[in-house]
């Protein structure tokens, strides 16, 4: 595939919340924003959603280039038995088929990456809602999101990454609250909320699907 892979949430905020009307200096937090939306339960029903309307297409996909593959092993497996018309005949249909699996796999990203910012930018506004809620109640004069390169944070204390206690409260506020508790990933690495199609060129792995 000649578009970007997805291995990280097409949302970035790159934040910084000042509480309002902060009459004396307050606290100083640290959120890994990216890890907060996935980990939510709203995150994560709609990394599934998304992906089960997907999987369809990158099943489709994965097929079209297993039969690629099938072309190219019969045209190496024939080399030395094919004629030349035999042979330039199969190289033209895997060329074909090649391209087009190409094209078809970039409109493929497209629609998903396209399916999931606006996913993301509806959670991404229902967590700033809480995010700054949070700061209110809590006297922060500053919360800053680590997550985005943007952010130069060089060091922060452990103490002071309040990550998981946003999780806690966009779940508690959240309508789907009644679900079982999805646990906040602490970490500073960028996760993927949901697969890519298949990358063409790529046969896939045998138990991979997700």
């Amino acid at each position: 595939m000649h578009r970007r892979v997805l291995t990280t949430p097409a949302l970035a905020l790159g934040f910084a919340v000042l509480a309002d009307g902060q009459a004396q200096p307050g606290k100083v937090g640290i959120i890994h924003i990216q890890n907060a939306i996935i980990s939510t339960q709203d995150g994560q029903k709609a990394a599934s959603d998304l992906q089960a309307r997907f999987d369809p297409k990158r099943k489709e996909l994965e097929q079209k280039q297993n039969e690629i593959d099938a072309l190219r092993q019969q045209l190496q497996k024939g080399s030395n038995t094919m004629s030349d018309e035999a042979k330039q005949k199969l190289m033209r249909e895997i060329d074909g088929k090649t391209r087009s699996l190409n094209r078809e796999t970039e409109d493929a990203q497209t629609d998903f990456d396209q399916e999931q910012q606006k996913l993301l930018q509806e959670l991404g506004g229902r967590m700033m809602e809480v995010i700054s809620k949070y700061a209110r109640d809590n006297n922060y004069s500053l919360i800053l999101d680590v997550s985005s390169p943007q952010t130069p944070v060089l060091f922060a204390a452990n103490g002071i990454d309040i990550t998981k206690d946003i999780v806690d409260l966009y779940d508690k506020r959240a309508p789907s609250a009644s679900r079982a508790p999805v646990p906040a990933s602490s970490g500073v690495t960028r996760q993927p909320v949901v697969s890519p199609p298949a990358k063409p060129g790529a046969a896939p792995k045998p138990g991979t699907v997700k």
